[in-house]
């Protein structure tokens, strides 16, 4: 069965033998780049529960990473499967990203900061199948950024931090069922586009810096202000 291959590829030589290294990278990155920060700017401070929504951002940057490296290692695809890719990565790196800046610093900021991370995504894997994929991918991050945003601040006063693991849990299913769908379609083609780990590492430690920042020193609105 495919699923059966798939799960064996994970420690294979293909593309998808490199997801679970690329995660590991990202997140040995992000936790660097956060501990070095931490010591500079917060050791002995209290930060409340900033540094909880630092550390499930840094899980969610680990968790899109390695799905954009699969996508762009085939660069062409089918036209439902790109489209499927654009709404998928940009819906989920629009909403995790929103709904952990917006529990610190308010909608607005979340909204911008997710629609930001989620339309560029969505576009740069959406593209892979053309005009449609491009399409889904901004739209998909417009609406994931908004609705992060919008679930976090309807949640501060219930449950907020249990419904953060829950979000990202189901996120992280849905990416592992893309990253099968991917495998699945292009199982037969052959990789196009190959590189090291350095963009990943600079990706990871480029956004935990920024949100890092922003969470603890940034501007607030709404109820934050």
């Amino acid at each position: 069965m495919s699923f059966s291959n798939f799960i064996k590829e994970l420690n294979g030589d293909r593309v998808e033998g490199e997801l679970l290294k690329t995660s590991l990278f990202s997140l040995v990155s992000s936790f660097a780049i956060f501990f070095l920060l931490y010591f500079l700017f917060l050791r002995g401070a209290d930060s409340g529960n900033k540094i909880f929504f630092i550390f499930m951002s840094i899980l969610s940057y680990a968790l899109i990473l390695p799905a954009i490296r699969q996508v762009q290692a085939y660069k062409m695809m089918p036209c439902m499967s790109g489209m499927m890719i654009g709404m998928t990565i940009g819906m989920v790196a629009g909403f995790l990203p929103s709904y952990y800046l917006a529990a610190t610093n308010g909608m607005f900021y979340g909204a911008v900061w997710g629609m930001i991370l989620g339309i560029f995504f969505g576009y740069q894997n959406g593209k892979c199948c053309g005009v449609m994929g491009v399409m889904e991918g901004v739209m998909a991050g417009f609406m994931g950024g908004l609705m992060g945003s919008m679930t976090s601040i309807m949640l501060l006063n219930d449950h907020l931090i249990p419904m953060s693991i829950i979000v990202f849990v189901i996120s992280a299913i849905i990416i592992f069922a893309l990253n099968y769908m991917i495998y699945k379609e292009m199982r037969n083609e052959k990789r196009q586009h190959a590189e090291n780990y350095v963009s990943i590492i600079l990706w990871s430690i480029i956004l935990t810096a920024i949100t890092f920042f922003v969470i603890l020193f940034g501007p607030r609105g709404g109820i934050f202000a």
